[in-house]
């Protein structure tokens, strides 16, 4: 692991890609670019101003999780009471969305020392796109899962994904590439997605950065990172540059609406008590999206595509009480409908974000045996 993690430090010198290799620093990559005070997509934010009031929150869904941990079996009745305590209706994240970005990063940038992390950046038109490599340090080298996290497309980074993205790389072996890519409002549908794509096509093309072979690549996403998973590879498939051999969607959203009218029985059945509501989601579709044009649009919406043909290999990994149940494993069936190598697990008694749960949660050991068995079945092939 060793060997390889100084290869990479060369290879990315040697391009003038690199901004860091050091070991993980405080600081995201983006705020390397930017002034301290610069949010992280570019807009001017003001810093937490009561930090108590915010370690309290951080301390309460810590112990939420807690909680959770001990009836990880079934959820019961008080655990449903509970639940829809903890779903305000009244939070609006389209005003909301700025310190929520602050409490994840804070709540996720710390990791363990058994880490190494390195930062990159790749170049999409006129800017650059941070991604940071995890490497667990007792797993392969020649297998990548290149990673784009979720947030509703509005909050998530690299640095909020900290946690998620080491254990990811501990419990597959893999490394894992994690994309900072462009989040709404600031930059809205498809800008967040180019960034993605330019990323995953990199990868994919040039051998040679990572000294990893595309079809030892796989696309993987939480939420609205699973939507920009399917995404990027339907528009891989249409512009014909490239081709990720395989993917994998961890609940993701894949259709465009979530109001009372949906066609999908989970969004009124797991839409007001289960932490993600139904509103919240129409709330960062709001956000996201740049026209209402966008909503018909499959790069947006992955379940308008009108031919589910020629796609990668797929994993859909969906949760018991969430409002995104339903549209994805639709998604699924229409891959398989179409012939696609197509596996659909849905975790019971799991919420919407079980993934961002402690490894000693049974969730969270399942969704891994079920990657693993996903990803070496295929991988064995090549």
């Amino acid at each position: 692991m060793r060997k390889k993690t100084k290869h990479l430090e060369k290879e990315f010198r040697q391009r003038g890609h690199i901004l860091s290799l050091a070991p993980h620093s405080a600081r995201s990559p983006r705020e390397a670019q930017h002034p301290p005070r610069r949010a992280k997509t570019g807009s001017t934010m003001r810093p937490i101003s009561h930090p108590i009031q915010v370690t309290s929150i951080i301390h309460h869904i810590d112990r939420f999780y807690q909680r959770q941990e001990r009836i990880s079996i079934a959820i019961s009745k008080a655990m449903r009471a509970a639940l829809k305590a903890l779903s305000y209706p009244d939070i609006d994240i389209r005003k909301s969305y700025p310190l929520k970005r602050q409490i994840d990063t804070a709540v996720g940038k710390k990791i363990g020392a058994a880490y190494e992390t390195w930062d990159h950046t790749v170049q999409c038109g006129d800017h650059e796109v941070p991604v940071r490599l995890f490497a667990s340090g007792n797993g392969a080298d020649d297998r990548i899962l290149l990673f784009f996290h979720g947030g509703g497309w509005v909050t998530g980074n690299i640095d909020s994904y900290n946690k998620i993205c080491c254990q990811m790389a501990e419990a597959t072996g893999h490394l894992v590439v994690s994309v900072d890519y462009r989040l709404a409002p600031e930059h809205r549908f498809p800008q967040g997605l180019e960034d993605c794509y330019a990323v995953a096509r990199e990868v994919c093309l040039d051998a040679s950065l990572f000294g990893v072979s595309a079809r030892r690549i796989t696309l993987i996403g939480d939420s609205a990172g699973g939507n920009l998973a399917a995404a990027v590879s339907l528009m891989a498939r249409d512009r014909g540059e490239f081709l990720p051999a395989r993917q994998i969607l961890i609940y993701p959203a894949t259709w465009n609406d979530h109001t009372p009218a949906s066609p999908f029985r989970s969004v009124t059945e797991n839409g007001t008590d289960y932490l993600l509501t139904s509103r919240r989601i129409c709330d960062y579709m709001e956000l996201y999206r740049g026209s209402a044009a966008d909503l018909q649009n499959p790069y947006f919406a992955p379940l308008l595509a009108e031919d589910f043909t020629g796609l990668p290999e797929t994993l859909v990994v969906t949760a018991q009480y969430d409002p995104l149940r339903d549209e994805g494993e639709e998604y699924a069936a229409r891959l398989a409908e179409a012939g696609g190598d197509v596996v659909c697990r849905r975790m019971p008694d799991a919420l919407h974000g079980f993934l961002a749960l402690p490894p000693q949660f049974a969730q969270v050991g399942r969704i891994y045996e079920w990657i693993n068995a996903f990803l070496r079945e295929r991988e064995e092939r090549i």
